[in-house]
């Protein structure tokens, strides 16, 4: 299989101390096989009050409760944040948790380096609301921003883990139905094969700190039926891939979904799709969430740059006023 390249300014670059430590606290706390008979409930509550102690934004992020036509969503803003420019954030979670303050403080930081608001989407989760649900509301989210007058080449979607997998499944639904597309749009550590039939499942599974294939099997099963599997709005790894916009993968090199975004790279490419694809050394699942890793930062400027290079928008300035749909906050 193609490896991809590293991105430029870190290649080969040792992982910093910071990640280093990360990964020996995540082995300790996160990587642990799931038992079947998982009480998701308690498993939610422990993982909402790590998100409510741990993760808060900057004390500048505004955050406004919206409704986008039935789908709960909230705006995410900073003082340089430009109404007309935004993004589109699928939250990660294995379709089944949220981690709503750890994701805003993600989105911020990029509507930060972009000056751009973001809409983050509380889609619903399984196993109460199994696929389509998770999907149909990022989709009904993405018409209601259209139906509010934002242009779609001002709309970035992006998402991490499950919400990387929403934002491409995401893509095709739109391509599919004939409507306007997105900028661009930006995954993160995706899934896109839910057969996982990508060798990293198995060659990563001891270098990974956060997941066993035991528990990625147990997350499947709680939101698709195994008849899906190889359905594209499952797994948009077997869609038709033609048409879509640009698209920028980044993933972890020592994490277990690796090849995931290696082969929607190899597959979008082959499909004529203009796709950045960047492997980060020895960084795990979803390192760009944790602002105090160095990787994390320099994650976010490649990602700017995309963005940039594909919208067409100017470096924002510091001056710019922020944005009137999270003016007033309304924290959810």
């Amino acid at each position: 299989m193609e490896r991809a390249r590293a991105p430029a300014d870190s290649s080969m670059r040792p992982p910093s101390w910071q990640a280093r430590w990360v990964e020996l606290l995540l082995r300790v706390q996160a990587k642990r096989r799931l038992p079947h008979d998982l009480d998701l409930r308690a498993l939610r509550q422990h993982y909402e009050e790590l998100d409510r102690t741990r993760f808060a934004p900057a004390p500048d992020v505004v955050r406004t409760a919206v409704n986008a036509g039935s789908v709960p969503c909230e705006w995410v803003g900073v003082p340089t944040s430009r109404p007309e420019r935004v993004l589109l954030y699928l939250h990660g979670g294995g379709y089944v948790a949220r981690f709503p303050n750890l994701h805003a403080r993600y989105a911020a930081r990029v509507a930060r380096a972009l000056g751009i608001r973001a809409l983050m989407v509380d889609y619903r989760l399984a196993p109460e609301h199994p696929y389509p649900a998770a999907i149909d509301d990022c989709l009904e989210a993405y018409r209601w921003l259209l139906a509010q007058g934002v242009a779609a080449r001002d709309v970035v979607i992006a998402g991490d883990s499950a919400g990387g997998n929403a934002t491409l499944v995401t893509l095709l639904r739109v391509k599919g139905a004939g409507e306007p597309l997105p900028a661009c749009a930006v995954a993160l550590s995706p899934v896109v094969d839910c057969t996982f039939s990508s060798p990293s499942l198995v060659e990563n599974e001891r270098s990974e700190a956060i997941f066993r294939l035991a528990t990625l099997l147990l997350l499947r099963t709680s939101y698709v039926a195994p008849e899906r599997m190889l359905d594209p709005w499952v797994s948009p790894l077997f869609g038709d891939l033609a048409g879509l916009p640009p698209l920028l993968l980044q993933a972890g090199g020592s994490e277990m979904l690796r090849d995931e975004s290696v082969r929607f790279a190899q597959r979008a490419r082959a499909a004529g799709v203009d796709v950045e694809l960047e492997i980060w050394n020895r960084m795990q699942h979803c390192f760009q969430l944790l602002q105090f890793l160095p990787e994390s930062g320099r994650a976010i400027e490649t990602l700017a740059r995309f963005v940039r290079r594909h919208t067409g928008w100017a470096e924002h300035t510091q001056g710019a006023t922020a944005a009137p749909a999270v003016a007033t906050s309304e924290s959810r």
